[in-house]
């Protein structure tokens, strides 16, 4: 029998000035790509425990090679039905053959034992399940990419973005170092998710734990002040279209998923023009073949898909923002000296 649903809506405090990181002056600014590494399944479904495969993983190498290529190492966030499928446990350990890229974990709950819950939307963030119900799903997950790739992750990712009230203290209490679960600016009020429209791009530290928001960006005229005019337009039919059309506010985010490239290149003049230090790029794997997301439908969008990167990476170097392992990022933020590899 599946536990009854619980308390919906969460919202993290946007953090206080003391918690943003003051990255060291010779880090720079940088940039990453985190990779939700998954499986494929249909978008326009409802979610299922069993309705998915692993196959796109197939074509990982290939866009491996492109980022390698451009020195941009990868961290893949690994959810479980990928972190137990030998095939692509092999694809991806050759993928950490670089010595820069590196796996963390991604929890999709709805896949992801033990299934306690009832399959329902708002069960599909994790932070809304019972505490020591998630705690039972990162555990599984955790032990499972461990034995995967021999080294536990200290990375994390909520698939669906399902961050919850327990979850950044289950995850210190289990080793874990930096989250990467908030979608700045972003809401997932509507089926119950969290609301990250107070959250900002800057990386902030809760306790012992680095969180690392995916970045998104307002551009246009009317950015300033953009979080609340944002948020009132969407209250209006059709107003943030009419004010993105005017130039007047869009919301960017880093992905080339549904993101025009020209809005993208505009969003990354802005977010370093203000002086953001860490931007965060992420995109899902199984866009990295046709036919598997909605943003890579066929051949010709996959082409259009490895041309934003390409036109990215580009502006990218010419601005001088290099690209940031994970280990980089732990250790620039944490002060330390590197304690080995990160898986």
């Amino acid at each position: 029998m599946g536990v009854a649903d619980p308390p919906r809506g969460y919202r993290p405090d946007a953090p206080a000035p003391g918690d943003l990181i003051d990255w060291p002056a010779d880090f720079g600014t940088r940039f990453t790509v985190f990779v939700d590494t998954e499986e494929e399944f249909d978008w326009g479904a409802p979610l299922a425990r069993d309705s998915h495969g692993v196959s796109a993983i197939a074509a990982l190498p290939d866009a491996h090679r492109r980022f390698a290529d451009r020195g941009a190492p990868l961290t893949y966030m690994v959810d479980y039905p990928i972190a137990t499928d030998a095939r692509a446990i092999d694809i991806l350990r050759a993928t950490l053959a670089d010595g820069v890229s590196a796996v963390g974990t991604q929890l999709h709950p709805w896949v992801n034992p033990p299934f306690d819950e009832a399959l329902t939307p708002a069960n599909s963030y994790a932070g809304n399940l019972p505490e020591a119900l998630e705690a039972a799903k990162i555990d599984a997950l955790t032990d499972a990419i461990t034995a995967a790739f021999g080294a536990r992750p200290v990375a994390y990712r909520a698939g669906r973005y399902g961050i919850g009230p327990n979850t950044l203290r289950l995850l210190a209490a289990r080793g874990y170092r930096l989250d990467s679960s908030m979608r700045a600016r972003y809401e997932y009020a509507a089926d119950g998710g969290p609301d990250f429209a107070g959250v900002g791009n800057q990386a902030f530290r809760v306790g012992p734990m680095i969180e690392l928001p995916l970045t998104t960006v307002y551009t246009g005229a009317a950015r300033a002040g953009a979080t609340s005019l944002y948020r009132m337009l969407g209250a209006v039919p059709k107003g943030r279209g009419a004010f993105a059309r005017a130039g007047l506010l869009s919301r960017v985010a880093l992905t080339p998923e549904d993101m025009p490239v020209k809005d993208a290149l505009e969003a990354i003049a802005v977010a370093v023009g203000e002086g953001l230090r860490l931007l965060n790029f992420a995109f899902h794997s199984p866009s990295v073949a046709p036919g598997f997301t909605p943003y890579v439908r066929d051949g010709a969008d996959l082409v259009r898909f490895h041309a934003w990167w390409d036109a990215v990476l580009t502006d990218l170097a010419r601005r001088g923002v290099r690209a940031a392992s994970l280990e980089e990022i732990i250790t620039a933020a944490q002060g330390c000296s590197p304690g080995g590899r990160l898986i």
